[in-house]
């Protein structure tokens, strides 16, 4: 196992280097889009301070408690997407393609083999973004941060990640079946941007949506709301409970999503070209 490990850890790095190659070829490009992906995500900030010109209080939060919620959205995020951003391609077009083909002819694991073509260079914005939000919440006393907090903030930070690589996982899944499954991952993928505020300004519906059937609020409000001392939604305060929900659902989602991934390459047919 441990032999193992270490061939794919190599094979990792071997991989990822080759894409940086093939991405270096055209700088322009890529710091258009890493500068452009970092505007996108400053934009957001400036849309919360548009708002609270009108309304300095949202059912109770301030503008310094939304933006920490904000950079910590965006942090497991962030995570996903510069690691398992290829995902995308599965539900888009390597199945209808038929170039998944390639995949099943390497005497590899699929699923890394997916997710080490690339990095995605462009989540260093929200990284970059979520980490100084954060950081600001600490120092100016919004948010609580000590020890345990931050073993808490850690463990919370990579179940997030999780969550979000499952819950596309799952729906790139379907184009197994479907041979595109873009749009469904889409809207579901997009779900997550309600997250980024406090659920208690939803209806009933969404709330229990985001929180249980694709469960984003679990990698952003829900934890945020223990760092900065409030008791969340569904009666959620201690860190313990939250974190220890998030883990518990990171697990149940990973398995299923890769599961339904498995069971996907057994009934993948090459649709040729």
């Amino acid at each position: 196992m441990r032999k193992k490990m270490k061939r794919y850890f190599r094979l990792y790095r071997v991989l990822i280097s080759q894409f940086f190659k093939v991405i270096m070829q055209s700088k322009v490009d890529f710091l258009m889009g890493l500068l452009g992906f970092f505007f996108t995500q400053i934009m957001g900030i400036a849309f919360l301070y548009l708002v609270f010109q009108q309304i300095p209080s949202l059912s109770g939060w301030t503008l310094e408690q939304l933006i920490f919620i904000y950079g910590f959205a965006q942090i497991p995020r962030g995570i996903d997407h510069l690691f398992t951003d290829n995902i995308w391609l599965v539900a888009w077009r390597l199945v209808i393609n038929g170039d998944f083909d390639r995949y099943m002819l390497r005497p590899m694991n699929v699923f890394f083999q997916v997710i080490s073509e690339k990095l995605q260079p462009d989540a260093i914005g929200e990284l970059l973004i979520g980490t100084i939000l954060v950081v600001r919440g600490i120092a100016n006393g919004t948010a609580q941060m000590d020890a345990v907090h931050v073993v808490f903030f850690i463990i919370s930070i990579f179940a997030g990640a999780v969550i979000y690589t499952s819950i596309k996982l799952f729906f790139a899944s379907i184009a197994f079946w479907t041979k595109t499954s873009g749009p469904f991952l889409q809207v579901a993928y997009e779900m997550a941007d309600f997250a980024k505020y406090p659920t208690e300004i939803y209806a009933k519906a969404i709330r229990f949506i985001i929180t249980w059937v694709i469960p984003f609020a679990f990698v952003a409000y829900l934890p945020a709301s223990y760092f900065l001392g409030v008791r969340g939604t569904f009666g959620f305060g201690q860190g313990a409970q939250i974190v220890g929900t998030e883990c518990l659902i990171a697990a149940i989602f990973w398995t299923v999503a890769y599961a339904l991934f498995n069971k996907g390459l057994q009934i993948y047919e090459s649709a040729g070209n």
